[in-house]
């Protein structure tokens, strides 16, 4: 007798063979009698916890039979949970992508019930870099300059999503389609984000939105009377990078389809850039501006090199030399990222300044969630508290010191170093070299653009970048299973 050892415990029986069965009807009735004194006793909050079950029930169903499922909507919530947060008090829905990630890892252990699991794919490079990084990160616990566990507590994405994720994606994300998938899911959430902020800019902010701007917000994102466009990520700064981000990422990806697809991608590029625009955030320019840069040098066309140098010579001098369309907010703003004596500019340095002094002794940082404005709800009183970290890269380096800032970078730059030395040198479908000289792309200008904002570890960017450093460490696969009636959109 012949076992199989690829059972799935959700897939044993159908829902109409269980009904045949005496145990299984009494056990419905009592169910559906519980519902009934549940109803009668909380009224409408009966109704929606019913509902929550109810629905919380078939989704649980669907990720355990599906893991990937999980991934996504990771992604999704991972652009709107702070959103969420504006409208509804209390939650601990910074734990929600914590429990994402555990029910998705949870779900990939049930679907290979019978059967040992095959690691092998997540066995890279990169991986070994982000467990280091989470052992840093760990460490950072009995780091002698800590003071508050709840504070590294609220800022452990740095090292466990990094790490979790990474893993996640080599296991889940092994085929075109799947890649496909992922981008759709990033592209749909991108236009929602757009959108949103296009309400706020030409219909106005509602209620819970308000709120927020009335209890601190209005100091960074109503200046002269106008809007610095939010939607419902954390800040305009997040927005309009990640925005840029999406926009230069969609584009790209955008050559490698053909018909409706492609549509999708180009629209959900121009979105991007246009929410990156109204954003107001001047650093956010950056990120178009390199990504796309570092698209004509993968390319390795001269022809192709030549012109882009020349979009972005033509651009540089728009904003750097003429007041062409100076009377439009978004612009009159992006136009500051290039004025050298900017104020915003000058405080920056000046916070550096501090820093440099401070850290000179601390080479481990000040410790996880120790620095910046966030850090005031732990340790009002603390130096590191008082001082505007601004730049992602000052916040690594507030928080894990030198040593964690150049582990840091050497991850970084190891990574989009030897993705981009595969796309120019190794790899030989021309569609897989779209695919990821999309993400190298993307990554190279939110890595610029984390100078001026602490955009990369940010909700939604953090968990995309994350992703795309898995998906540009493993360019083979997609590669491997590349269709060939793809191949034939190059050529067309």
């Amino acid at each position: 007798m012949t076992i199989d050892n690829n059972i799935n415990p959700f897939e044993k029986h159908s829902g109409s063979a269980n009904i045949a069965n005496l145990r299984a009807i009494v056990l419905l009735l009592i169910m559906v009698g519980l519902f009934a004194v549940l109803l009668a006793k909380l009224e409408i909050i009966g109704v929606g916890l019913l509902f929550a079950i109810f629905f919380g029930s078939i989704y649980l169903y669907i990720l355990f039979k599906n893991p990937i499922v999980g991934f996504y909507t990771a992604i999704g919530l991972n652009f709107v949970l702070l959103g969420i947060g504006r409208y509804v008090q209390g939650l601990p829905l910074g734990f929600g992508i914590d429990g994402i990630i555990v029910l998705t890892f949870l779900a990939l252990f049930f679907s290979k019930f019978k059967e040992r699991i095959n690691w092998s794919p997540a066995n890279k490079d990169i991986t070994l870099f982000a467990a280091i990084w989470l052992g840093y990160c760990i460490f950072q616990i009995v780091n002698p300059e800590a003071q508050s566990i709840s504070a590294w507590i609220s800022g452990r994405g740095i090292g466990f999503y990094f790490f979790l994720f990474i893993v996640l994606t080599f296991m889940l994300i092994d085929t075109n389609k799947k890649l496909d998938g992922l981008l759709y899911v990033w592209g749909v959430f991108s236009i929602i984000a757009t959108l949103k902020g296009m309400m706020q800019l030409y219909i106005g902010v509602d209620a819970a939105e308000q709120a927020w701007l009335n209890a601190g917000g209005a100091e960074t994102h109503v200046l002269f009377g106008k809007l610095r466009v939010f939607s419902f990520f954390s800040d305009a700064g997040q927005f309009g990078a990640n925005q840029g981000y999406s926009g230069v990422v969609a584009i790209i990806y955008s050559m490698t389809k053909k018909g409706l697809p492609k549509i999708f991608f180009i629209t959900v590029g121009i979105l991007g850039l246009y929410g990156m625009m109204i954003s107001g955030t001047r650093g956010a320019i950056s990120v178009p501006v390199i990504g796309f840069m570092t698209f004509f040098v993968l390319r390795k066309n001269i022809r192709i090199l030549s012109f882009g140098m020349l979009i972005m010579v033509c651009l540089f001098v728009f904003f750097k030399y003429t007041t062409i369309a100076q009377g439009n907010d978004q612009i009159r703003r992006m136009r500051g990222a290039f004025d050298p004596n900017n104020k915003s500019l000058q405080v920056r340095l000046d916070n550096q300044k501090i820093m440099k002094g401070y850290l000179a002794s601390r080479p481990f940082g000040g410790g996880i969630g120790h620095a910046g404005d966030k850090a005031q709800r732990f340790l009002p009183n603390a130096f590191l508290s008082h001082v505007a970290t601004d730049s992602w890269y000052v916040l690594i380096w507030a928080e894990l010191g030198i040593v964690g800032l150049v582990l840091h970078l050497f991850i970084l730059f190891y990574v989009i170093g030897k993705a981009a030395y595969k796309v120019m040198f190794k790899i030989r479908d021309p569609i897989t070299k779209l695919k990821i000289g999309a993400l190298i792309s993307g990554m190279a200008g939110v890595m610029v653009a984390s100078y001026g904002n602490a955009v990369f570890g940010g909700m939604p960017t953090a968990l995309l970048m994350y992703a795309s450093m898995a998906i540009m460490s493993n360019p083979e696969t997609f590669e491997t299973n590349i269709e060939e009636k793809d191949v034939e959109l190059i050529k067309a």
